[in-house]
């Protein structure tokens, strides 16, 4: 993913030095895919978000559009500096920026803990800013948050996940828990990627650990 060309930044970018980016947003995708909703739908009634990074965001939405209750997913950057990138600016990493897949989801049929379950077991979270050969701050493990709850919610993940995978002879969880920044939407041909390119690559992986987390009764 345009690693050998920009090269492989693994370093934060201090705010200076970041790129400014732009003021509007970039263009992007009307509607999912898949589920054929406005892609720009406010949240309905009812239902609440999330926001995930964990390598590739290609890969990453995928697994959580394949979900029971969840109503939408979009891919795109945040938790970096630069307003509005572009792909290719992130890909350099001097955004700050990480790939991350928005979620908005029905409570009652699916809860956060369940989309937390999805994502420790999706990917390898002691990697740092690395999932398999995709190198880069852009591929950083992160949880935004939206509340208090959904915040105690990934902390005390992150605490039950790390001890499962100490015991599999994994190093610390690198993941940044914060809470979540203005949300900037990824090109039109990066939506629902491997919808469209079902044989399209993809480098995250899980490391067979299982979360014992979000398990229903």
């Amino acid at each position: 993913m345009l690693n050998a060309l920009f090269g492989k930044k693994t370093t934060m970018p201090a705010k200076d030095d970041a790129l400014p980016g732009r003021a509007d947003p970039i263009p992007t995708a009307e509607e999912h895919f898949l589920f054929h909703r406005p892609l720009k739908s406010p949240v309905p009634e009812g239902m609440e978000e999330a926001t995930f990074g964990m390598g590739c965001f290609w890969g990453v939405e995928r697994k959580f559009w394949q979900l029971d209750g969840v109503w939408l997913t979009m891919v795109g950057y945040s938790a970096g500096l630069t307003p509005n990138p572009t792909y290719k600016e992130t890909c350099t990493g001097m955004t700050g920026q990480n790939e991350v897949v928005r979620v908005i989801y029905d409570p009652a049929v699916i809860t956060y803990d369940d989309l937390l379950k999805v994502f420790w077991e999706g990917h390898d979270p002691t990697q740092g800013d690395r999932q398999g050969n995709d190198v880069g701050t852009q591929y950083r493990s992160g949880i935004y948050t939206y509340t208090d709850a959904q915040a105690e919610a990934a902390e005390a993940s992150r605490e039950v996940y790390a001890e499962s995978l100490r015991g599999a002879g994994y190093g610390p969880i690198t993941t940044e828990i914060k809470p979540a920044t203005e949300f900037y939407f990824a090109e039109d041909y990066h939506q629902q990627y491997l919808a469209k390119n079902p044989g399209g690559y993809c480098g995250i992986g899980g490391t067979g650990v299982t979360c014992p987390i979000g398990l229903k009764a």
